[in-house]
């Protein structure tokens, strides 16, 4: 081999503290992800073991995620102030504390709570997680980001068989102290291999006025409409909050409009018809995914003969249908553009999961599940990425960081008004069914909310199919 070539090998090396690097920032996403996913299987164990009702529980759900979709904003501007070492270490460090603290709640109202504070630590691990690699691996940026998809694949095969195990063998606690060993290795790790950055740090302007509007007026229009669907009392205090939460977000959305792009959300960036359609299919994306991870372990755990441990393993499949089809997005995305590739994946979703809507009232035998489950979870693999590119190439260079926090933020905002819809229907739907006297009220209720899941399907399709045929910077 000649000098020249030997040097061109030697210079297409990654260094191995690059290396380093990327393995302890990859596990604040990895520990996030399963968390996530756990407590979504588990939400049937804790709304039994804390005497609770279905659409109070699932604010363990949706809390923790409309904190971690809030936080977003503040990353850049952290770093910015302290440093990106010195924020990650406060992150895994929060996220390990609050996560004993929700192993040692005593009430559902004192999880949600501590699901609010972790869902804020969690909330800045992923971004930061890409913040710290873009800035480590220079030239090799694309090599390197390639492997921070693994935590998002992993996640969906390990975490439900997690949970199933715990829930079989454990108490419901340990679906939050089993992030201790991992958070702790996380932060002393961090500590130890993380470069120091605060040299680098600079104040930078953060719009407070939005971060005050955006997130109370959330949390209460969702909270108004579980209100809402209760007594006559509990209805009328629901219609008083959501009068409040739709004048913060109208207040919001006039701030945003006025501010441009250094609001909080950049509202200008809607206007552009390419931008809407992505920002949207990852909103419906985001909202299939999590109303999907709230009935289909409830749905499971109503069939006889199935123990949590089996009912994880039945939901790996759709982690391995992810698996399957999400390295491949790049490639196909550049071959026949985003909208083929994103509205294809999309239809094989809805596929996937329109089984549980026509039988949910046979009860399914498990290969259907698990077949189904993988069909589901390859369409949901496809989605993302063709739809990510479409929104990038649609905006100018330097409106890139605006837009990449714009759209997170608002595909993590499906997952929690979803989840709280989904919950919501189902429980009034099987109080509306047994009511009436209707046997096998629970699986009538659980099939008809099997559909609502799938009109969201379909409102993802219908937004993949608005995306354009060509991606193009």
């Amino acid at each position: 081999m000649s000098t020249a070539a030997q040097v061109s090998v030697a210079d297409d090396r990654i260094d191995p503290a690059i290396w380093k690097i990327v393995g302890v920032v990859l596990l604040g996403p990895l520990m996030t992800n399963l968390d996530s996913t756990i407590v979504n299987v588990s939400l049937s164990a804790l709304s039994g073991e804390l005497h609770t009702s279905l659409t109070t529980i699932q604010w363990v759900t949706s809390s923790y995620l409309l904190a971690l979709a809030v936080m977003l904003p503040l990353s850049g501007w952290l770093v910015d102030r302290i440093g990106a070492k010195r924020v990650y270490l406060i992150c895994f460090t929060g996220f390990t504390i609050t996560s004993l603290l929700c192993g040692s709640a005593s009430s559902a109202g004192s999880l949600i709570t501590f699901r609010v504070l972790q869902g804020m630590t969690g909330g800045l691990l992923a971004p930061m997680a890409q913040m710290m690699v873009a800035r480590v691996a220079g030239r090799h940026v694309a090599r390197v980001m390639g492997f921070m998809v693994m935590p998002i694949l992993i996640a969906p095969i390990l975490g439900p068989t997690l949970a199933g195990i715990i829930l079989q063998h454990a108490s419901w606690r340990w679906i939050f102290l089993i992030n201790l060993p991992l958070g702790i290795l996380s932060t002393i790790l961090a500590f130890w291999l993380l470069p120091n950055d605060t040299a680098e740090t600079a104040p930078r302007s953060f719009d407070i006025t939005g971060f005050l509007l955006l997130p109370p007026g959330l949390v209460l229009l969702l909270h108004s409409l579980e209100k809402l669907s209760s007594s006559s009392i509990a209805g009328y205090q629901g219609r008083i909050e959501m009068l409040f939460a739709l004048a913060l977000l109208s207040a919001f959305i006039v701030h945003g409009i006025r501010r441009g792009s250094a609001a909080l959300v950049d509202l200008h960036l809607f206007r552009k018809p390419v931008f809407l359609a992505a920002a949207s299919t990852q909103f419906f994306t985001n909202a299939v995914a999590f109303a999907g991870q709230l009935l289909l372990p409830l749905y499971l755990l109503t069939t006889p003969n199935i123990s949590p441990a089996v009912a994880g393993f039945l939901l790996a499949p759709t982690g391995l249908g992810m698996l399957c089809s999400y390295p491949m997005m790049g490639t196909l995305t550049e071959r026949f553009g985003s909208r083929r590739v994103s509205s294809t994946g999309a239809l094989i979703a809805l596929l996937g999961t329109l089984p549980f809507s026509l039988w949910a009232t046979h009860l399914l035998p498990w290969w259907v599940v698990c077949v189904a489950l993988f069909v589901r979870g390859v369409g949901m693999g496809s989605i993302n990425i063709p739809s990510i590119a479409a929104a990038y190439a649609s905006v100018p260079r330097e409106k890139l960081p605006t837009a990449t926090t714009t759209i997170n933020i608002v595909q993590r905002l499906g997952g929690p008004i979803a989840t709280t819809v989904v919950a919501i229907f189902l429980h009034a739907r099987t109080e509306s069914l047994l009511r009436a006297g209707v046997p096998q009220a629970n699986l009538h209720a659980f099939a008809a909310a099997f559909w609502l899941l799938c009109v969201i399907h379909t409102l993802a399709l219908v937004s993949a199919r608005c995306l354009p045929l060509e991606t193009r910077a």
